[in-house]
């Protein structure tokens, strides 16, 4: 039988927040497995959600008393895990647009210097792509990131994620299909965003 965790009870928070060590000590080992949980279902692999789960009790241990109710330590720890997670997608897609950059201005014969105002649109649209592509489901989430943002073969992929190639497309395809339809907007057609900045292109996959 699974042992069941519990979060720590609002006495132990309290004590924590009044500067006992030994029920910070307390509140940040038993809120460690429920971290670990939420970072596992939001992050895009298992080192991302080590990492984020990491930084989050870090920031649970430091900043505790920033905690304005003590009944809402979940509440707080998910949204901290959630950002965290968030931020390392955004990472990978400010990496991967910045490297696309500069190899389209060293195969161009004449480039413009980008201006304030196009930079700024830039970073504007990397978070509301990073935005998206972390509200997708899990499953969705790692393929798209691994194939079309860390650029990982195809092959490697489904090996990694214990998938037959045609179900890995498959589990691609509809991510990509996701991912554009929250991207959509007046003005912008569907798809656009994500074939220009994430790499979800239309054609075939080879391994």
């Amino acid at each position: 039988m699974s042992r069941r965790f519990s979060w720590p009870d609002e006495r132990l928070i309290k004590a924590a927040q009044n500067g006992d060590v030994s029920s910070l000590t307390t509140v940040v080992m038993e809120s460690q497995p429920h971290v670990r949980k939420f970072a596992l279902s939001l992050c895009a692999s298992p080192q991302d959600a080590e990492d984020a789960a990491q930084e989050a009790l870090i920031i649970l241990y430091r900043k505790i008393g920033t905690l304005r109710a003590t009944g809402a330590l979940a509440s707080w720890m998910f949204r901290i895990v959630r950002n965290e997670c968030l931020r390392q997608v955004r990472l990978l897609l400010v990496s991967r647009s910045d490297a696309a950059s500069v190899e389209a201005e060293a195969s161009a014969e004449v480039s413009a210097e980008p201006s304030a105002e196009d930079a700024v649109l830039h970073r504007l649209e990397v978070e509301r792509i990073a935005a998206a592509v972390s509200a997708l489901p899990r499953d969705q989430r790692q393929v798209l990131i691994m194939r079309d943002v860390q650029g990982l073969p195809g092959r490697t992929v489904a090996q990694s994620l214990g998938l037959s190639s045609a179900a890995m497309k498959s589990r691609l395809h509809r991510a990509r299909a996701a991912l554009r339809l929250s991207l959509a907007a007046p003005g912008r057609a569907p798809g656009q965003a994500i074939d220009r900045s994430v790499g979800g292109d239309s054609r075939p996959w080879t391994p």
